[in-house]
């Protein structure tokens, strides 16, 4: 397919793209401790302009030390020191023909007392964030004023570095947003209380910028087309500021919606469709002239394309997607869009931030780690590798060892590929994981990986191969605790659920087990009309799961009117009853039911026979995803992926 209107140029202010697409800021922690642009957020960003992007709006980027850091490892405009390694920034990025923007940031009161040193953060009233739970301290209006310039100051460090516009942070809840929405600016002095009070801040930051920088220095804002939360910005107050804007100068528009407190309207998971969104977009643009860019969890060329058809929107926000494969605009343009590897919006890669890591990708094992892992080594010369197993883990690591020239057969026992994938595509709001079992397995094909399903190999048919490495993908054990009754008709795996091996309807069940696949078997069952009980024994439902993907979830499972208890630890099934025990007061209960789903985890299988005769037989044997170390997709893929990269 021709994406006539993607691949259409543009301009935003006085600087000219090469096409539509954009890549938005999203946090990375791939900056120095000192907010220096790394080699590895320097090569991160340049293999994104490799790959075809038009335009790179860099992670949030820190304007203060003292009340505003967004993340600990974090890019930096704050003095001299860090317009050097911008510099570089920009050179990489600029070889390619993509231009960059530096988004400026300060997350106000969507911060942590921890990141500043012990400071109280600050807002501009002092309106506790719930998802924070830490009460800000309200500015002075001279500390405002200072914020104002230091705003400008890091505007005039991205210029001098040769970086080619800015964009102001205004959306999401952070400190500019704050000042916006009328839920978080409760503010008495002239900045807050009117509309054009409460626009003051964002105002002063912009004319401030248009007096140093002059007018050929594009500038953005990004706002919320609707905060989702009550009280504060609606899509009609959006409109207004849009306008408004526009009005004072500004070069583009970047429309996203949502807060920390709207929970998952700002990186939505997997239920959420390509353009739900998109009437945000669409009303803005409707009223102004400016440049428009929309983020609406786009994943694929012909729905960005569509977009831009039907005027929605003058840019398109390609974000996770650009993480997931660098190369999407380039494969797109050359109509190889059956090897993008498919975001699958999982939020590994926010989750990581979350919990004080770098950013990392589930199907994407290189993000972050571009200069460790550049290019593969074709010195396979022909040797057979025999992988066993076409989950994730096998099906990666024969993607990796093929490119290296390695002559690859993968035996999978089933007829069909994806292993846990395949089985986590089943429940609702979950089809699109197929999408990326047929990214990879056309990966594989392409690559002349000789793919045998339907079939468990003999030690005897893997010597006839004569493999110079065996790597064993078969996945884990399901852990089955040996209790009364456990082995009745009535009791089933998860797994076996989800493998469509029962189907029942208007039943009575209990799935015991609240991590994640037992929380999907669950609304899987519930959709049948099934009534559901969720009994875990830890204190919360949930365990382990982000906590944005819990919320997504059980938001759902609660419309189902399933019931989700914790506390509440299995001893024994008899007679149509899980007897479990209440782990508070040890008070030992009766749950009538006619079914028991058990979703009790897996564990790995490094000590069974079939694995202990590979090792007896075979030299260079690999042991990957599940089958070691239990996990995430994105365990699966990284293991499958560094064991096949680093094979000697």
């Amino acid at each position: 397919m021709e994406y006539k209107n993607l691949f259409e140029k543009g301009s935003i202010g006085k600087v000219n793209l090469k096409n539509r697409i954009v890549m938005p800021a999203m946090g990375t922690s791939l900056a120095t401790s000192t907010g220096e642009a790394s080699d590895e957020i320097i090569r991160y960003y340049e293999e994104r302009a490799e790959g075809g992007c038009g335009l790179i709006i860099t992670e949030i980027t820190r304007i203060d030390n003292e009340t505003g850091v967004g993340l600990p490892n974090q890019l930096c405009a704050i003095e001299a020191k860090h317009i050097p390694r911008l510099e570089k920034l920009a050179r990489a990025v600029h070889r390619h023909g993509t231009k960059i923007f530096l988004q400026l940031h300060h997350p106000g009161r969507q911060s942590y007392s921890r990141l500043i040193e012990g400071r109280q953060i600050v807002a501009p009233s002092p309106i506790t964030c719930k998802t924070v739970g830490e009460k800000p301290r309200e500015m002075t209006t001279e500390e405002v004023e200072g914020l104002v310039k230091k705003f400008v100051i890091g505007a005039k460090i991205a210029q001098t570095a040769g970086i080619d516009g800015i964009e102001l942070h205004g959306a999401h809840g952070y400190l500019i947003g704050q000042f916006l929405s009328p839920l978080t600016n409760r503010r008495t002095d002239k900045y807050g209380g009117s509309f054009n009070n409460r626009m003051r801040f964002v105002t002063e930051i912009i004319l401030g910028i248009r007096h140093i920088c002059g007018p050929n220095f594009p500038i953005s804002v990004r706002i919320d087309g609707d905060e989702f939360v009550e009280g504060g910005i609606t899509h009609e107050e959006a409109i207004k500021m849009a306008r408004y804007l526009e009005s004072i100068g500004i070069d583009a528009i970047n429309v996203s919606s949502g807060t920390y407190e709207s929970g998952i309207t700002i990186i939505e998971p997997i239920s959420y469709k390509e353009g739900w969104k998109k009437h945000l977009a669409q009303g803005i643009k409707d009223n102004v002239k400016i440049p428009v860019i929309a983020c609406d969890a786009i994943k694929t060329p012909e729905f960005a394309e569509k977009l831009l058809e039907e005027g929605n929107c003058d840019f398109i926000a390609l974000g996770r997607a650009q993480l997931a494969d660098s190369k999407w605009a380039k494969k797109a343009k050359e109509g190889r869009e059956k090897e993008i590897r498919p975001c699958i919006a999982c939020l590994h890669c926010i989750e990581q931030l979350m919990n004080g890591k770098t950013v990392e990708c589930a199907v994407n094992p290189r993000l972050g780690y571009e200069n460790e892992y550049s290019d593969y080594r074709k010195n396979g010369e022909g040797r057979t590798i025999v992988v066993i197993g076409g989950g994730p883990a096998g099906m990666e690591a024969a993607r990796v060892l093929a490119e290296r020239e390695f002559k690859v057969v993968l035996f999978e026992k089933k007829n069909n590929l994806g292993g846990s994938v395949y089985l986590g595509s089943k429940p609702p709001c979950k089809e699109r994981l197929q999408n990326l079992i047929d990214n990879m397995e056309y990966q594989m094909r392409q690559l002349g990986v000789d793919i045998r399903l339907g079939s468990s190999p003999t030690i005897e048919e893997i010597k006839a191969l004569n493999p110079y490495s065996v790597f064993i993908a078969i996945g884990g054990k399901n852990i089955v605790p040996e209790l009364p009754g456990i082995h009745g008709e009535n009791v089933v795996l998860a797994t076996n659920v989800l493998d469509k091996e029962m189907d029942v309807k208007n039943k009575k069940i209990v799935v015991v087990g609240s991590g994640m696949t037992g929380l999907e078997t669950a609304e899987y069952l519930a959709e049948k009309g099934n009534k559901v009980k969720v009994v875990e024994m830890l204190n919360e439902i949930g365990p382990g799961v982000y906590r944005s993907v819990l919320y997504d979830i059980t938001t759902r499972l609660e419309k189902y009117g399933v019931k989700m208890i914790p506390c509440r630890k299995l001893v024994g099934i008899d007679n149509g009853k899980v007897n479990v025990l209440n782990t508070n007061n040890n008070e030992k209960i009766a749950i009538e039911t006619d079914y028991v789903v058990l979703s009790l985890g897996v564990t790995s299988v490094e000590n069974n026979e079939f694995v202990k005769d590979i090792q007896n037989n075979f030299n260079n044997v690999m042991i990957l995803g599940d089958a070691t170390k239990p996990g995430k997709i994105s365990n699966a893929t990284q293991t499958g992926f560094d064991l096949a990269y680093t094979l000697e």
